[in-house]
């Protein structure tokens, strides 16, 4: 693998002199004593600005200042200067921005007004929707890839018939792509796939199957976007066509078209599915898709056929545990001794899956079938029963759950909280109200829940303590899930702890309380800006921003193999900088893959392997236009800001996370081990290579300089 100094880094390695080229010297005034000079700011001291003030959420230096000023760099002499000011406004996300965007809509640069539409889409208000439809005219084809994305994101529902306007000829160019094609496209095509997914985020099915279909009703294209579009549409006018794509060759276009039948209840789905299912040399990707398609279409026809498979020692273990949940789903009585024999299974997650399967084909005959089980070691498969016990009778199940609610293991004690009240109904609420002063932050976010969700008398008071009891948490989700039950007593008995959750110590719980008072009706609440940022001024002007020498690497090793990723230091240098000092403090070491999704993701990065845990701070989004397709490396999210340790990888194209979720890598390498990943598998370690360290005797480094021009701070020819 030939590892390289980085060519599109956010200043890396500028020179002074070239820094200086681009600024001048205020105009001598009238006045007979010459002013002073305008001071010369070099362009690597301005980025260093730009990445602070986005990081602490404001438009200006909070200190003070003629120059930090995020809305005078956007009007800088430097294109590049102008379009990473431009992309920070749109990441602050602040109202007052959209005015500097609307004006770089309309800059001389096409990068510029690219970066300015898409910032426009990130900021969301309605005041920006005119620019963005106007950009769909631009001339630059980029320009308009960037418009059609940003009317999506910012809920500009006035874009549609633009948006279709700006689709004029894309049958014709998007007619002969291949099914699986995920390469990067023509602006004129990428053109095509954007103006798909806004108008599926607009919900403007109408536009929608117009762009879509031909005359005839078919889809104008078997590329896998098209397929996409009309599953998200929901509407039975596209099933024809999705019953024509669901016969394509490879795995995204009818892994779409299947996924799309089953969700209109299409009396077509299930026999597709089970074609699909048997079709010789199938992708694993595909064949999950179509047994959820097959548990969600109830054709008991193929309960046979998923019996066999399951029963297939061939069948891989993320199969498994899709057929399991088929089964459950379909009902057939005919599937519940196999379920009782997988609660012996060696892997945790089946003996978990089975359960739940089992407990909704024969409820009665499971809870004879757990009575004689001895408590489970595996924390994850009690978490299981729980859910499982859930559904069933409260007199029958309500004994097994009050024993799950004081499990041992804390990261039973949540989910077994939520089955036992709904089990227990109204007799719940004081073992609930209890559960708000527990020592776990994930008991207490369960309980918060419970508490909004049934109100019981006293509950404001006991939510607002619990607020307050949040405050040494390392994990800001008990202090998140009290305000969102507060907000659902009325205002006089929430604002006061909403009011103050506006300086919280973390960026996203200002963000929700400000977003849930103005729910109420306080027009005028914000959060306290600056947002807190964990590191000092000097951070954001540092060689390691700003000029880092090579492309960093991350090796994710695990049993089966290594996964390479390319780590993204242009479009999210904070996040990625973030990952690299877990990775080389050896925080991954020893996790396991908590949860994966077939056709969707693979996630890791969370100590406590329930999905609720990150390393005691939280990082701020990067948006930025790349696109989610297979081998996309994103972070986890739990609401805005919000990111950690949690990182996901694409297991196949994702647009609808495109925008929503920060992009900071790709697999380069490893895709088999990537394809072979279990639940549950154990990360041996992430190692990571940045032209640093002993491992720089395993590569080839490719020397090349890397200039203001290279790194798109700086024109020049």
């Amino acid at each position: 693998m030939t590892f390289r100094r980085h060519p599109h880094l956010p200043i890396a390695a500028l020179a002074l002199a070239a820094a200086l080229a681009g600024c001048t010297t205020a105009p001598a005034p009238v006045a007979p004593a010459p002013a002073p000079p305008a001071p010369v700011v070099p362009i690597e001291r301005k980025a260093g600005w730009i990445i602070r003030l986005e990081q602490q959420r404001v438009l200006a230096d909070p200190a003070g200042g003629p120059v930090a000023d995020l809305i005078a760099l956007a009007g800088d002499a430097e294109p590049g200067v102008r379009r990473r000011a431009i992309q920070a406004i749109g990441r602050v996300g602040m109202t007052e921005g959209v005015a500097a965007a609307v004006a770089a809509a309309a800059d001389a640069d096409e990068v510029v007004r690219a970066e300015a539409v898409f910032a426009l889409g990130l900021i969301g208000d309605a005041a920006g929707h005119a620019a963005i439809i106007t950009a769909l005219k631009d001339p630059s084809p980029a320009v308009r890839v960037r418009a059609a994305q940003g009317a999506g994101l910012a809920g500009a529902t006035t874009a549609g018939s633009a948006l279709v306007d700006a689709a004029g000829g894309c049958a014709e160019r998007i007619a002969s792509i291949e099914p699986d094609d995920e390469s990067a496209k023509p602006a004129d095509v990428d053109l095509c796939r954007q103006i798909i997914l806004a108008l599926v985020r607009l919900k403007q099915p109408d536009l929608l199957l117009t762009l879509l279909l031909d005359p005839q009703g078919q889809p104008v294209s078997r590329w896998w976007p098209v397929a996409f579009g009309l599953q998200r549409s929901a509407d039975p006018r596209a099933a024809g066509a999705l019953a024509a794509l669901a016969a394509s060759p490879g795995i995204y276009t009818p892994a779409f078209a299947i996924r799309g039948l089953a969700s209109l209840k299409d009396a077509r789905a299930g026999s597709l599915a089970r074609t699909a299912l048997e079709r010789p040399g199938a992708d694993v990707k595909l064949r999950a898709e179509a047994i959820r398609a097959i548990g969600r279409s109830g054709d008991a026809e193929a309960v046979p056929l998923l019996m066999k498979q399951l029963q297939d020692a061939g069948t891989p273990a993320v199969l498994q545990l899709e057929i399991i949940a088929a089964l459950g789903a379909l009902g057939d009585a005919r599937a519940f001794d196999e379920m009782l024999d997988l609660f012996a299974h060696e892997s945790p997650a089946v003996r978990a899956a089975a359960m739940a399967a089992a407990a909704r084909l024969n409820p009665e005959h499971f809870l004879l079938a757990i009575s004689s089980l001895e408590r489970d070691a595996d924390w994850s498969v009690r978490v299981g029963l729980a859910n499982a016990l859930a559904g069933l009778p409260s007199e029958q199940a309500r004994p097994a759950l009050e024993a799950l609610v004081d499990d041992p293991d804390v990261r039973v004690q949540g989910p077994a909280l939520r089955a036992f009240a709904r089990s227990a109904g109204d007799d719940a609420a004081p073992r609930i109200l209890k559960a708000l002063e527990a020592a776990d932050f994930a008991v207490r976010a369960a309980a918060a829940d419970l508490v909004g969700e049934r109100r019981p008398a006293g509950g404001a008071a006991a939510l607002a303590a619990a607020y307050t009891r949040g405050d040494g948490d390392a994990n800001e989700s008990a202090r998140a899930a009290a305000l969102r039950a507060l907000a659902r007593y009325p205002i006089g008995e929430s604002r006061e702890t909403l009011t103050r959750a506006l300086n919280d110590r973390e960026w996203p719980v200002r963000l929700l309380a400000a977003s849930l008072l103005r729910q109420a009706g306080v027009a005028d609440a914000a959060p306290a800006r600056p947002a807190p940022i964990r590191q000092d001024a000097a951070f954001f002007e540092s060689d390691r921003v700003l000029r880092p020498k090579y492309t960093p690497y991350a090796y994710i090793e695990l049993r089966r193999g290594t996964i390479q990723i390319e780590l993204d230091v242009v479009n999210a240098p904070l996040t990625v900088a973030s990952f690299i000092d877990l990775a080389r403090a050896g925080y991954f070491n020893g996790m396991r893959v908590h949860r994966l999704i077939p056709n969707f993701v693979m996630q890791a990065g969370d100590p406590r392997g329930d999905g609720a845990g990150g390393p005691g701070y939280l990082i701020r989004d990067e948006f930025s236009p790349l696109p989610y397709v297979r081998g996309t490396v994103g972070m986890a999210l739990a609401g805005p800001d919000t990111g950690g340790s949690q990182f996901f990888i694409a297991l196949s194209p994702q647009p609808h996370l495109e925008g929503q979720y920060t992009v900071f890598g790709r697999v380069i390498s490893g895709w088999e081990t990537l394809d072979q990943v279990t639940p549950l598998d154990l990360i041996d370690r992430i190692r990571i290579w940045d032209g640093e360290g002993s491992q720089k005797s395993e590569v080839r480094s490719q020397k090349a300089e890397v200039s203001l021009k290279a790194g798109g701070w700086k024109s020049g020819k």
